[in-house]
């Protein structure tokens, strides 16, 4: 499980494809305290640590990550948002997020709104109803409060900081983003089709 607060911002370094893609990340972490099979969120896909290195971890991924994410678009010296899994007694500064992406939402626009961005991202048509005003949701495996909801059309406001700290000052449009939607939305829903 995962917060959605980014705590490090990873560089790929390397992809070797094979039966799977093994991607090495640079990483700010103190690898010394990262133990092999543990979970990594990256840009908000849960991924197990398999190798480990002075500045670095590896991971593997499959041609299912690869369909219902936005790995596909990985390349030697993306940037990528990166969380650990939480602990017992961590804050939970964000919404409960479990790295499990659901599909994969497209930037339609960026306006610059004073200091903030505001970013408009369409949904996949089967994700558009999880997403509400004052929701949760999770973008590259950043914790976010949707704004406004028109259709598919979903907006947020990215302040300096989060811009700073994640791969959101980066933004463009017709960028793919992992989405996660919020848990709770996802269970209110499946209770009101059942009645």
């Amino acid at each position: 499980m995962f917060t959605g607060i980014v705590t490090d911002l990873g560089e790929i370094r390397s992809l070797e494809r094979r039966g799977d893609t093994r991607a090495r990340i640079a990483t700010g972490y103190d690898t010394g305290t990262i133990e092999i099979g543990a979970s990594i969120a990256c840009d908000g896909v849960c991924l197990t640590v398999v190798a480990l290195g002075p500045d670095w971890f590896e991971v593997d991924y499959s041609a299912e990550t690869l369909s219902k994410t936005n790995l596909g678009h990985w390349t030697p010296g993306k940037r990528v948002n990166l969380e650990r899994a939480l602990k017992v007694g961590d804050e939970l500064g964000g919404h409960i997020v479990s790295g499990h992406v659901d599909g994969v939402a497209e930037v339609v626009a960026v306006e610059e709104e004073g200091d903030s961005t505001r970013v408009t991202f369409r949904a996949p048509e089967g994700l558009a109803k999880f997403i509400a005003p004052k929701g949760s949701v999770a973008l590259n495996g950043t914790s976010l409060t949707v704004n406004d909801v028109a259709g598919r059309d979903f907006g947020v406001n990215f302040i300096p900081h989060t811009k700073e700290v994640t791969t959101w000052g980066e933004v463009a449009p017709g960028d793919a983003v992992n989405l996660e939607i919020d848990t709770l939305a996802r269970y209110v829903a499946r209770l009101a089709e059942a009645g």
